[in-house]
């Protein structure tokens, strides 16, 4: 049986922990954090040393590939790579969409609705579950658990219940990974251990307090302005000594474009990316390396 962290375990972890939250935005959102963190390295400033790397959906792609060593570089030059047949067509979002707008209904209790959501996921046609593993397992560059503490959000679509896997749950990353990407009501979602699991980002776009040990925390979230209230929630609730949350600039937005399944974008986002990774530096710095 698979036994998935919880948000809610305490912990007397040392105050000086790295944690990297890595937040979802698509595949333009993958493309901007690659960017992100090869801009920051070319800057000089390395996070790929966080003691906690937490991913969710988009992020648990990228999480994935920093955890596992791959060179920064190599991921944002596949970002520009466009396959044999062409480039693959944008996904429509507009399912996706109407789901999470859901999330902004105050008047009922935020689990409620995540378990709605949930009942939507699991019942609106959105192709095969073993088609959608294969997708997210050809982005990894490794199929087992990676060494470092790397810990990928989901949310169990009976009663929107939050769940976190890492390499002691017994979850094959490839499915935890296919599950945090689970996009509702566009992806199906994920079989495990009999459970069906959906997107993390049904529980927030960066469920940054995951983290919950962290004395520096580096919040990358690429759909950080959309939800940045909660945000601010999760890193209050960890009560970190320095903290510092990456959302797109101006120019990146512009560059990422209103579809985040677009991949025709990624090369644009990816170079938003390196840009701004490599202007904020010295403030990456300051959290990092004080």
């Amino acid at each position: 049986m698979t036994n998935p962290r919880t948000t809610e375990a305490a912990t007397t972890e040392a105050a000086t922990t790295k944690a990297l939250v890595l937040g979802g935005g698509g595949m333009t959102g993958i493309a901007w954090e690659f960017g992100i963190l090869a801009g920051l390295a070319r800057a000089g400033v390395t996070v790929g040393d966080a003691d906690v790397i937490v991913g969710t959906s988009a992020g648990s792609v990228v999480g994935t590939v920093l955890a596992a060593g791959i060179p920064l570089e190599d991921a944002v030059a596949a970002q520009a790579v466009v396959s044999p047949g062409g480039p693959a067509p944008a996904v429509d979002i507009t399912p996706a969409l109407a789901a999470f707008a859901m999330l902004t209904d105050r008047s009922r209790p935020r689990e409620e609705v995540m378990a709605e959501i949930g009942e939507l996921a699991l019942t609106t046609p959105t192709g095969d579950e073993q088609a959608h593993i294969a997708r997210l397992t050809a982005q990894l560059p490794v199929t087992d658990w990676p060494a470092p503490d790397l810990r990928i959000t989901a949310v169990d679509t009976d009663g929107g219940k939050p769940a976190v896997f890492d390499r002691a749950s017994g979850v094959p990353l490839p499915l935890a990974v296919a599950a945090s990407c689970a996009v509702p009501c566009v992806f199906t979602p994920i079989t495990i251990d009999g459970k069906r699991y959906m997107d993390g980002g049904v529980r927030s776009g960066t469920n940054a307090d995951v983290a919950e040990e962290a004395g520096a925390l580096l919040v990358i979230a690429p759909m950080g302005g959309l939800g940045r209230p909660l945000i601010d929630r999760e890193i209050a609730k960890v009560g970190p000594e320095r903290h510092l949350v990456i959302e797109p600039d101006e120019a990146a937005l512009e560059a990422i474009g209103p579809n985040v399944l677009d991949p025709s974008r990624r090369a644009v986002a990816v170079e938003a990316g390196l840009r701004q990774g490599e202007a904020l530096a010295e403030a990456v710095r300051a959290v990092w390396s004080a």
